[in-house]
């Protein structure tokens, strides 16, 4: 499956379900990504500046997110992409459009009736919400960390598995450049897409827009960028594995370090940093990163936050879940954003199928 055979089958989808395709910047960048561009190499094909290329580029992947129900990132492009198409088409060429008699037996295990095509609003079921339009609540934690920013610290999110953490990282991204006193460009980096040191540095680099270097030549690089960066850093307790040291949190601090410092940091990770990077303990120091970033601690959905995310969610559609089901979701949820999507998922399935 080539980048054109891609768009066209992206394209086919949201004609389908929007009566409309992707724009010409849209495209531009889909064809990129796709054939796994920098944004500094898609932007010589283009009127564009880089940094409105950046700003649409999660956009773009949070949209199709949203089309094929899997998440789709500039780094994981390809993937979801192809195994949706597989699922969605297997015998018929992209360039090929579904006949009606085709149409008519193609099951639609998310839908409401053909006639008003509106699918399941619980998603995306797994990963980090990059869609505005579908990031629901946290309003006083954004609040907190964007103070904690404009003071001039760096900020850790600490909270258990599924609590929300990474959506609420990207959102924060989001804010930030209309929200900090001295704006920064947002930097969006999951280690787990990350191997080891090396590769941190590559991709770091490649993100910030800037030639590949580490150390001194690193600080230099991006004390003479354009922009103050904020370095988002999702699942930072992957650098405790094997093919990291300590070095990079002693790099990371120095970077992030001091009023005039070229980048702030905030990180995602599941327990406190100092517990986190223990390995100063025996010398009696704390972690590098414990020491400069003010831990936010993640907490679960109380019942009424729970009550409005269904009520919104269900708003665009025309399926009410019942009281005892609500109680039953809350309790099974126990205030887990991602294990309430899942369970909210599952019993609208249920009113699919007697449909």
């Amino acid at each position: 499956m080539d980048s054109e055979e891609a768009l066209e089958f992206i394209n086919r989808l949201f004609k389908k379900r929007t009566n409309q395709v992707l724009n010409k910047l849209e495209t531009t960048l889909f064809l990129g990504f796709w054939e796994e561009k920098s944004y500094k190499e898609i932007v010589t094909q283009t009127n564009w500046s880089e940094q409105h290329l950046r700003d649409t580029g999660p956009k773009l992947c949070s949209k199709i997110t949203e089309l094929i129900e899997r998440q789709v990132t500039k780094k994981n492009f390809k993937n979801p992409i192809e195994d949706r198409y597989k699922d969605y088409s297997p015998n018929i060429p992209p360039q090929e459009s579904p006949s009606a008699e085709q149409e008519k037996f193609k099951p639609t295990p998310n839908v409401i009736g053909s006639e008003n095509g509106i699918t399941n609003p619980f998603i995306p079921q797994n990963g980090r919400v990059e869609n505005p339009e579908l990031f629901f609540g946290r309003k006083r934690e954004i609040q907190r960390v964007l103070e904690v920013l404009n003071s001039g610290s760096s900020v850790a999110l600490i909270g258990e598995e599924g609590i929300g953490k990474s959506s609420l990282l990207w959102a924060i991204c989001q804010e930030v450049k209309s929200r900090l006193h001295l704006p920064r460009q947002s930097v969006f980096v999951d280690l787990n897409e990350v191997d080891n040191e090396e590769d941190f540095y590559s991709t770091l680099c490649h993100e910030v827009g800037i030639p590949e270097s580490k150390g001194y030549k690193l600080n230099q690089n991006l004390r003479s960028h354009q922009h103050k960066l904020l370095l988002a850093l999702d699942n930072v307790g992957k650098i405790t594995r094997l093919g990291f040291s300590r070095q990079i949190r002693d790099r990371l601090r120095g970077l992030a370090e001091g009023s005039n410092a070229p980048l702030k940091l905030i990180l995602v990770a599941t327990q406190p940093l100092n517990d986190l990077f223990n390995d100063s303990h025996d010398e009696g120091k704390t972690s590098p990163l414990a020491g400069i970033c003010q831990e936010e601690h993640i907490k679960p959905w109380n019942e009424p936050t729970m009550r409005a995310f269904i009520s919104n969610r269900l708003a665009q559609t025309d399926v009410n879940f019942t009281e005892e089901e609500i109680i039953q979701l809350v309790q099974e949820s126990d205030g887990h954003p991602r294990r309430l999507m899942q369970l909210c998922y599952r019993t609208y399935a249920h009113y699919l199928e007697g449909v």
